[in-house]
């Protein structure tokens, strides 16, 4: 699975452990989301989703807009 969470990671400047800090969602999940290895579950696609400020549909490539469907 395609997915900007790593592209919406970096561009706020964080580490997969500060956003492990401010979500409590584990390092490791957090790695595997970013590598496709794993897809997020829907409460966590919900909790990413609104801690960057983006559409569901934005973190699973379905548009470039991040602000659609939001």
């Amino acid at each position: 699975m395609k997915n900007n969470l790593r592209v919406l990671r970096k561009a706020k400047g964080y580490t997969q452990i500060a956003v492990q800090m401010k979500t409590g969602i584990e390092q490791a999940l957090l790695s595997k989301y970013e590598t496709g290895d794993r897809v997020p579950p829907t409460e966590t696609l919900l909790m990413l989703a609104e801690f960057y400020d983006v559409s569901i549909d934005y973190i699973l490539c379905r548009t470039d807009n991040p602000n659609v469907n939001k």
